[in-house]
């Protein structure tokens, strides 16, 4: 596999791609959506330009596939952002052209089912940006999160260092989009945790890989994107996430325990373990409901870490994937993991 490298940024000014490759949620949510765009312009001082299937409810692999192409190809295209996630985006990799979107390396943002196109581009060559959806973070009610802008302002436009910090304050409770009263205030928040630390005795640097748990084991099921060698993640950093599907402390576990039984875990030197979500539509747990899925998720990772990696440093709760505040990853970037001064430093 080739090594990743960081394509070239955009500047304010450029125009870039918004592309949904996973479902085709502005059609049926454009609230969010048209804020999102909005703050593209007036925030980031970006040019959106939307492609055929951005906005299409049931739009086919192969159409998601083509406005990649077209997006990646287009030389006045400057970044790929994508709209939100979904669910079989792993349909559309096998219609992707790998040396087309090599020779056009571009910034891609995106997380949860997008976790895919970043595998897919960490195969190719390409360092892209677990973070950053229209919808979610800039589509967010009343505005921005000022971490989250942050954070992914620094990844969009620049290329250096960017230390990450605990978030005063977060949310996993969701809104109604479709109601247009949702984008008149901010959401309520709770007080932060901070990380906690396990084996922070040491410092780690290395490559990050992973996203969304459930996607990458889908990936792993289908063989796809999942380098042959274990060896190229030595010594890299790991970093995990798990969607509003809130999978259950045994099927974390089960994931992570075929991960090490393929190798993987004790490959990476550290491992970065998001905030998970705890609250849902479909089950919106209390409080108390909510810290219960938190901790035995917890369990889960340790009880894995400690069967296949036990020597790997443990970052919990941090401020990425299905939360918010959001903070952005370089995938196939570089992530220095301080234990004994507890701090994170990514490099976009």
């Amino acid at each position: 596999m080739t090594t990743p490298s960081y394509p070239p940024k955009p500047s304010p000014g450029d125009r870039v791609a918004v592309v949904s490759p996973s479902a085709g949620l502005p059609g049926l949510f454009p609230l969010p959506y048209e804020l999102g765009l909005e703050r593209l312009r007036d925030v980031f001082g970006l040019e959106p330009v939307e492609y055929p299937a951005t906005r299409k409810i049931g739009s086919t692999p192969r159409e998601r596939a083509e406005d990649l192409h077209a997006a990646f190809a287009d030389p006045d295209i400057k970044a790929v952002i994508a709209s939100i996630g979904g669910d079989d985006q792993i349909t559309v990799l096998p219609l992707l052209d790998r040396a087309l979107i090599r020779a056009n390396p571009k910034p891609f943002f995106g997380w949860s089912d997008n976790t895919n196109l970043l595998a897919f581009l960490h195969r190719t060559g390409i360092v892209a940006y677990h973070g950053g959806s229209v919808m979610c973070e800039l589509g967010r009610p009343g505005a921005m999160h000022p971490q989250t802008e942050e954070s992914l302002r620094a990844a969009l436009f620049t290329s250096g260092p960017y230390e990450l910090r605990p978030a005063a304050r977060w949310r996993d409770v969701d809104l109604d989009w479709a109601d247009p009263a949702t984008f008149g205030a901010e959401p309520a928040t709770r007080p932060g945790t901070g990380w906690t630390w396990v084996g922070a005795d040491r410092v780690v640097e290395g490559r990050g890989w992973g996203g969304c748990l459930e996607i990458l084991g889908w990936l792993l099921m289908a063989d796809r994107e999942i380098p042959r060698d274990p060896a190229e993640f030595d010594g890299g950093v790991l970093f995990l996430e798990t969607s509003e599907e809130m999978p259950s402390a045994t099927e974390v576990f089960r994931t992570l325990r075929n991960m090490g039984e393929r190798g993987l875990l004790r490959r990476f030197a550290a491992l970065l373990m998001a905030r998970p979500k705890t609250w849902s539509f479909e089950r919106p747990h209390t409080p108390e409901e909510s810290a219960r899925h938190a901790a035995e998720q917890r369990e889960a990772v340790l009880a894995a870490m400690r069967a296949y990696a036990p020597g790997t440093t443990i970052v919990f709760d941090v401020d990425f994937g299905h939360t918010d505040p959001q903070v952005v990853l370089p995938y196939g970037g570089f992530i220095r993991v301080d234990g004994p001064a507890r701090r994170i430093t990514v490099t976009y």
